[in-house]
């Protein structure tokens, strides 16, 4: 038996979504997330996330998810949150901000402040986000991985 080298996982290029419809989606989408439209076909569009985007394939057939879930980042939970009881959108019960879209895709909104994952300063400025920082806990998990950021 050999002992081969194995890949080690950096991160994510994309997730992909399966909905009913990409003008609804985009409609459901784009009244809690200003985001860009990086491209989009017939059957598929793609949501620009800086440097990693969301993409939205029509096909939805499955029963709506259960754990199944994308842990989705976003600048500001709150305004999420205010959005979503604006339309009328229910907050799966729990400790997160869990929710089903219409197509049953089960969608937890998390605060980038609040946790390890963390933008390049570079993409951070090239998304109009510079200045976006972390909290102390968040920046003691990176510092026990070997990660904080510099406190230059």
């Amino acid at each position: 038996m050999t002992d081969a080298k194995k890949a080690r996982p950096v991160g994510f290029n994309h997730v992909a979504l399966e909905v009913g419809d990409l003008d609804e989606a985009l409609a459901f989408y784009g009244r809690f997330l200003d985001f860009e439209l990086r491209s989009r076909s017939e059957t598929m569009a793609f949501i620009d996330l800086g440097d990693q985007f969301l993409a939205l394939t029509t096909g939805r057939s499955q029963a709506p998810d259960d754990e199944r879930h994308l842990g989705l980042v976003v600048d500001d939970k709150e305004a999420v949150r205010r959005a979503l009881e604006d339309m009328g959108v229910e907050p799966l019960p729990g400790p997160f901000l869990d929710f089903l879209d219409p197509w049953g895709n089960r969608i937890e909104i998390v605060g980038y402040e609040n946790i390890q994952f963390t933008k390049a300063p570079h993409v951070l400025r090239g998304m109009g986000l510079e200045g976006l920082g972390k909290s102390a806990s968040a920046i003691q998990e990176l510092s026990e991985k070997g990660m904080a950021p510099d406190e230059a």
